[in-house]
């Protein structure tokens, strides 16, 4: 046992070790025990102790048993497991472990090799332990006899080398070297046998190895010497081959052998037997006795053995023998796919990994051979790898381009593995790759110029609108903040004018803008993600104030009044395009909002004008016809250019006339509709109240009347024939003044549909004023015969013009050479003035109707100051511009005849007034 040891330790001195790219090899005998130093591999691979530890060294065997271990900490290899060179590698030499050690981060790959040497551990050994021969008496000197061979599980020099056979009085024994290295064991007859001598004789057969020490195997061997029998069985061939493919079925007939025996009878009847002693053999073919036909008794696998080699003995009765050799090749099918086994592999990788950065690695084994275990592995396209592939079969996935996680964040990796037999085998195996983010993607606004418009005195905190930016990163490096650049408006700080969300982007203003003190500003908008470092982007906002439209156009001419009836006369000889008028109108704000259209909205007859879009002129469209109505009412609509827009409407009346009358007949009809936007069930109670009102009224009409002619006819019947009676024409008065017996009143308003004409009682019913004496004279006729007079009573100095007008047309005024010719006449009180002329008429009747709502001056009776001057309000006379209302201080000494003495003062009644005058009082009261 100590020289055991020693030779262990001798042989682990010279262990030899080569490194050469990667690649180590180590000797080490077997049966090492448990701990034992196979070798330094970090030193002898130049790797420090820091990188198998921060590498995560482990060692990859390729099946489930580890013999040997890595010491991360020493860099040692270490025995895990003891190791039977017999079991592990049977006669296969050299017998040899094939590691493999692996380093990540980044990802290396060494191969390591350790050959185990054989021990002589193992004697040679006989399957029996007794073999028995019946040999004839007669059998011949050199006849030769197959001994059993002995097995030695070592191998080499260890193995077995040699036999030896005691005694040697009848036999020697002959040792034949075969091709496959084995030795034949044959016994030879040396001296005949004497079965008289001797039945039985006993041999001992011992087999020796080569190693040191030397060991031995014996087995006895006992001859039963039989009668005669003097030809043995020969086989015509020595050596017999068959072809066995591996996929072959159980039954499968490989071969027959044959051997003839010369003798005759029992002596040469031959039975076949196989002779191997392995149970491998014994128990995958079987033989026919009788027929020596070898079959297949199992199913073959190349991979566990590629041949086989069987010993075959025939045998007569006599048992004399003679044995053969039959060699079995078996043919390598392709029954084996590719195996994939993945080492290692990264969960996920680096978008901005350099190129040639090993992600996994994989080996692929095929249990074939030769092309059928020939592996070709690929991967699918249009991916930024590649398979590298290495020495045994070790494949490994590189970066073959550069990745973006933005165009693919997962990689899903299918490498197939096939094999170059027919047909070929295939395996595949799937690899999913996370593609980890970098920020290498700053954020992008949608647009790199943003406008906004605003409407002036907007509320704070109003929310203009947002600004939005996309970032192709992914997570926090995606994660977007809007950050208002700091810069000035008008000297002060944008961010007191807007702001922005962080988040959303919403931009929201801060303020209230005023279009007058600010028409635009502009900012930027800056947006950063979340990664390190972080990345950004700006955008320019435009921010547009704009002005609020709240003012409707206005008209300035025609000018539109109440009481105006103004007309445009276009003659009946107008041609296209006849220039009626032009409608001007002006907004008080500048810009678009102040740009005006005007249109035609409603007209008497559309088709005969138009109206200017920009210009506001109102045209004939086509040629004036005697068809046509005089009276043309036309609506004309201003609307300005702002949002919403506003409009004004203006109504514009024209006479189509060539001559006064014509316009006159027309004239009174001139009036400004009323709208009317009630509905139809108000207008029906309306009218069925007017029409009951009117009833009622012209019933009261009638009655008051009737009583008034029955009282005017009595009034006459008493009368005398000096009754003073109101002549057809007014007399001329030297004083300009009426009698007041009665006066009138009309009022005609271009307003109103009426026009009046009062007619007023005496101031009383009772009592006339008289003219001579103080008293009151009864209505009596006898009284009134002796007072009543046909004289003409002087003129009335309360009824007379103003000073500034006399009577004619528009209440012309004092010619100028009347004013100056005596200062005692009174002005206005001359003669009244020749009939006017057509054209002074119409003149007259369209300067009263733009006068008219003036009420510059009024024509009334003149009192005394005791009479108040409300009287003198109350009365207007339309187409005049003469008043009553002039101050007695301020004008000129009127000449006019006392009043009486006797009589005493009496309050002048009030005229009954109507709804212009109402209106006309009511202003000058005002005033």
């Amino acid at each position: 046992m100590h020289c055991v040891v020693m030779w262990y330790s001798l042989l682990f001195s010279v262990v030899l070790l080569h490194s050469a790219r990667g690649q180590v090899s180590y000797s080490i005998p077997e049966e090492m025990a448990k701990g034992s130093i196979v070798g330094n591999i970090a030193q002898d691979l130049g790797l420090d102790l820091q990188r198998l530890r921060s590498g995560k060294a482990r060692i990859y065997t390729g099946d489930s048993t580890e013999y040997i271990g890595l010491s991360k900490d020493t860099g040692l290899l270490l025995i895990k497991e003891k190791m039977d060179r017999e079991s592990l590698c049977a006669k296969t030499t050299p017998c040899a472990l094939h590691l493999q050690l692996i380093l990540e981060n980044p990802m290396e790959l060494y191969t390591i090799t350790v050959e185990i040497m054989d021990v002589n551990d193992n004697p040679p050994t006989f399957q029996k332990n007794l073999i028995e021969f019946e040999i004839s008496e007669s059998a011949v000197t050199g006849a030769r006899f197959m001994l059993e061979r002995a097995m030695d599980a070592d191998v080499g020099i260890n193995g077995l080398q040699s036999y030896s056979l005691k005694p040697t009085d009848n036999f020697i024994l002959e040792l034949h070297s075969q091709s496959d290295g084995d030795k034949n064991v044959e016994m030879v007859l040396q001296r005949s046998l004497d079965r008289e001598k001797k039945v039985v004789v006993t041999l001992l057969l011992t087999a020796f190895d080569g190693g040191d020490p030397q060991l031995s195997g014996t087995v006895q061997i006992d001859v039963t010497v039989l009668d005669v029998n003097d030809n043995a069985p020969v086989f015509t061939q020595k050596v017999y081959k068959a072809i066995l493919t591996e996929n072959a079925v159980k039954g499968f007939k490989l071969t027959t052998v044959s051997a003839t025996d010369a003798d005759e009878g029992s002596n040469g009847h031959v039975t076949y037997y196989i002779a191997s002693k392995e149970d491998i053999v014994r128990n995958m073919f079987i033989i026919d006795q009788h027929s020596g036909e070898v079959t297949l008794n199992g199913l073959v696998d190349f991979e566990k053995a590629s041949h086989y080699q069987i010993d075959i003995q025939a045998k007569d009765q006599g048992g004399l023998s003679d044995s053969c050799k039959l060699i079995i090749d078996v043919l390598d099918i392709n029954d084996n796919k590719p195996v994939i086994s993945l080492l290692s592999m990264s969960s996920s990788v680096s978008e901005d990994s350099t190129l040639g950065t090993v992600v996994a690695m994989m080996k692929v084994d095929d249990a074939d051979s030769g092309v059928n275990g020939q592996i070709h592995c690929i991967i699918n396209d249009n991916i930024p790898f590649a398979l590298i592939s290495s020495s045994s079969n070790f494949i490994s996935l590189r970066i073959e381009q550069h990745l973006d996680r933005e165009r693919d964040a997962e990689y899903n990796i299918s490498v197939t593995c096939s094999d170059q037999g027919v047909p070929a085998l295939t395996s595949s195996a799937s690899l999913s790759l996370q593609i980890s983010d970098v920020n290498d993607n700053a954020p992008v606004f949608e647009k790199s110029h943003y406008e906004a418009c605003v409407l002036e005195n907007n509320t704070p905190d109003l929310s203009i609108f947002t600004v939005k930016c996309s970032d192709a990163d992914w997570n926090q490096n995606a994660r977007v903040s809007y950050i208002l650049e700091d810069s000035t408006v008008n000297g002060v700080s944008v961010s007191s004018y807007v702001s922005v969300h962080p988040d959303s982007g919403l931009i929201t203003a801060l303020r209230s803008f005023d279009y007058e003190q600010l028409k635009d500003f502009h900012f930027r908008v800056k947006a950063q993600d979340g990664g390190s470092p972080p990345l950004s982007s700006n955008a320019t906002v435009k921010i547009i104030i704009q002005d609020q439209n709240d003012n409707a156009p206005q008209v300035l001419y025609p000018v539109q009044t109440g009481a105006s009836v103004v007309a445009e006369i276009v003659p009946r000889a107008a041609d296209v395009g006849y220039l009626v008028t032009k409608v001007v109108a002006v907004d008080v704000y500048s810009g678009q909002n102040a740009w005006l259209s005007y249109k035609l909205q409603k007209a008497t007859d559309r088709a005969l004008f138009e109206v200017g879009l920009q210009n506001g002129e109102i045209r004939t469209v086509r040629q004036v016809t005697d068809k046509d109505a005089v009276k043309q009412k036309l609506t004309v609509v201003v609307e300005d250019n702002g949002q919403p827009s506003r409009s004004a409407m203006v109504s514009i009346n024209v006479a189509v006339a060539d001559s006064f009358p014509e316009v006159l007949s027309e004239f009174t009809d001139f009036t400004h509709e009323k709208q009317y936007n009630g509905n139809l069930t108000f207008y029906l109670i309306l009218a069925l109240a007017v029409v009951s009102l009117l009833f009622i009224v012209s019933i009261i009409s009638i009655i008051s009347v009737k009583i008034y002619r029955w009282r005017q006819n009595k009034l006459f019947c008493q009368s005398g024939a000096n009754l003073p009676v109101i002549p057809y024409y007014p007399p001329v008065y030297t004083d300009g003044t009426l009698q007041h017996v009665y006066n009138y009143e009309m009022c005609g308003t271009t307003d109103s549909r009426m026009s009046d004409m009062k007619f007023v009682r005496p101031y009383s019913q009772n009592t006339l004023v008289s003219q001579s004496r103080m008293g009151t004279v009864q209505r009596k006729k006898e009284q009134e015969v002796d007072d009543l007079s046909l004289e003409q009573n002087p003129p009335n100095a309360d009824w007379r013009f103003p000073p500034n007008q006399r009577p004619g047309p528009s209440g012309a005024g004092a010619r100028p050479d009347e004013a100056g010719a005596g200062a005692g006449v009174i002005a206005g009180t001359g003669p009244w003035p020749n009939p006017p002329t057509e054209a002074e008429q119409l003149q007259a009747l369209m300067a009263a109707a733009n006068e008219a709502s003036e009420a510059t001056a009024t024509l009334g009776p003149r009192y005394n100051p005791q009479y108040g001057p409300d009287y003198r309000q109350n009365v207007y006379i339309p187409g005049s511009t003469a008043t009553l209302t002039a101050n007695p201080q301020q004008q000129v000494p009127q000449q006019a005849l006392p009043p009486p003495q006797a009589l005493p003062p009496v309050e002048a009644p009030k005229a009954a007034q109507t709804p212009a005058s109402k209106k006309k009082s009511t202003k000058k009261d005002k005033k």
